[in-house]
């Protein structure tokens, strides 16, 4: 994400933001195949420790704007659902959604991708979307306090992990 990006959807939500933690790392696989990865999000908890999957409802069947899915997350002892729309789905390039919790905004998640001489490099991204009010909540449902350190560290792992699976895809 870029900083002070315009983000907006059809229920007239629209702000300037600039993400909170991103984590950046070179990948040698194309752009092409590191986007697959990163938009089937059923397998994202195959390279995230905390999103366990995500399931797309309200009939969507794969990824692109406006698609709806519901994501499994645990950390430690805790589990939660969230429920998910996207934002952009640009092939190759860019995939962005939108988190909610109990109708309250969570986050904003992206992945950017940038082709390389070597491959790639993926960008994930993390804006934080509660309101005040809730990040009490959430921390108490989730376990996790320091939501920003948190995610720095798991997003960490979770490119690792992505790395190491689109490098062995064919």
């Amino acid at each position: 994400m870029t900083p002070a990006e315009f983000v907006h959807d059809d229920s007239g939500y629209s702000c300037a933001m600039s993400a909170d933690v991103s984590v950046s790392r070179d990948v040698a696989a194309s752009a092409d195949v590191v986007w697959e990865l990163v938009s089937d999000l059923p397998r994202m908890g195959e390279w995230s420790p905390e999103n366990e999957g995500g399931a797309w409802i309200k009939g969507a069947t794969g990824p692109a704007p406006g698609a709806a899915f519901r994501g499994s997350n645990r950390h430690g002892g805790k589990s939660w659902k969230t429920i998910a729309k996207v934002v952009h789905a640009e092939p190759g390039r860019r995939f962005s959604f939108r988190v909610t919790a109990m109708g309250l905004p969570v986050a904003l998640w992206a992945f950017d991708i940038t082709p390389t001489d070597g491959g790639c490099t993926v960008t994930e991204s993390w804006t934080d979307l509660r309101p005040g009010f809730f990040k009490p909540i959430a921390a108490k449902a989730t376990g996790v306090s320091d939501r920003t350190a948190h995610n720095s560290s798991t997003m960490e792992q979770t490119l690792a992990n992505l790395a190491a699976a689109a490098e062995s895809s064919p």
